[in-house]
């Protein structure tokens, strides 16, 4: 059983088609401009995924288990549409909402091949052992790269596919930047194609708040935790306690801004970059964006990408959506 199990399970690496940023040149180009910025992907070593784990489990962060409930809800008629062959996903994590469409193929006796996309070789292949002892028909096909890097390489099977890009985390782009990325999809795409996207809404900006500053303080933790990713990795010397975790949102650029923001009048050196950084107090270090959208926002973005909606998938309180679209010009065959 446990070499069958292996036998569906393999990774290849997908290049990059352009340069992606290292730490160092990411540090180089962020910190030493202004305003100062660093991407919000150097959250992500190990203690910061648990970290993050965790705040997706606060009762203040309501896109993870929203976006989930309309995948309970409405997977089943989803791949009843779709009837895929493949599913590729755009940043898959541990897949922990993929099974819910998974589950739906088991359920309509159908099978489909896994292309689960993602940085981390180890994780990847974890999550996919996991899921192909929990489905016996599945085969996953990792794929070990940064899509951010582009999608020019990455492996086109034959048959339809669903390609997935769920948790909200088209919001951490720029507009020019989801625009682009959206543009490489839709490059991939062929007939039969469909996309499925996860995007936060627009809402009261009491509940944003409450979201991104809990009362546990994890998404605090969380933030501060970069620091240390810096320290490590570019021989820093930031001092966690002379920093503030703060997130607010931006009305004018339907946006929460996440900072670390300076206690005290300091001095940072960067052994890396061979740099000491000053800060006063209240300066500020941009960690992370995250846009939130309207209907009509949502609409125009997928347009402008030469995407349309097929189906636009809510709760009552339109806190989140689920997008099912399709390249502009193809049949559309009913829905859910």
């Amino acid at each position: 059983m446990e070499d069958h199990n292996r036998s569906r399970l393999r990774a290849t690496r997908v290049l990059p088609v352009r340069p992606i940023p290292g730490i160092a040149e990411d540090a180089a180009t962020g910190l030493l401009g202004e305003p100062r910025s660093i991407p919000p992907k150097y959250f992500y070593d190990e203690r910061g995924s648990r970290l993050f784990d965790a705040i997706c489990e606060t009762r203040e962060y309501y896109p993870t288990r929203t976006e989930e409930k309309l995948l309970v809800e409405y997977s089943n008629d989803i791949m009843s549409v779709v009837r895929p062959d493949h599913i590729v996903e755009f940043g898959s994590g541990a897949a922990r909402k993929t099974r819910h469409l998974l589950s739906a193929c088991d359920q309509h006796k159908e099978t489909v091949a896994y292309w689960p996309f993602d940085v981390c070789e180890a994780m990847l292949l974890e999550s996919g052992r996991r899921l192909v002892e929990e489905y016996d028909w599945l085969r996953v096909n990792a794929l070990v790269g940064d899509y951010l890097g582009g999608l020019a390489d990455l492996p086109r099977p034959a048959g339809n596919c669903l390609f997935l890009f769920l948790g909200g985390t088209i919001g951490n782009f720029t507009e020019p930047q989801a625009q682009q990325f959206l543009d490489e999809v839709r490059a991939v795409m062929v007939d039969g194609d469909y996309l499925l996207l996860g995007a936060d809404r627009v809402k009261d900006a009491d509940v944003l708040h409450a979201a991104y500053n809990d009362a546990d303080g994890l998404t605090a933790e969380f933030n501060l935790n970069v620091l240390q990713v810096l320290n490590r990795e570019l021989d820093a010397d930031f001092e966690e306690t002379c920093f503030e975790h703060s997130a607010v949102f931006n009305n004018e650029a339907s946006q929460i801004e996440m900072y670390l923001v300076s206690r005290q009048r300091q001095s940072v050196h960067v052994g890396v970059l061979d740099e000491t950084l000053q800060f006063a107090e209240g300066d500020k270090i941009l960690t992370e964006i995250s846009r939130k959208f309207t209907p009509v926002s949502l609409e125009s973005m997928l347009e402008a990408a030469g995407f349309r909606i097929e189906r636009h998938l809510e709760p009552n309180n339109g806190y989140f959506s689920l997008l099912l679209a399709r390249p502009v010009g193809q049949g559309f065959p009913g829905g859910l």
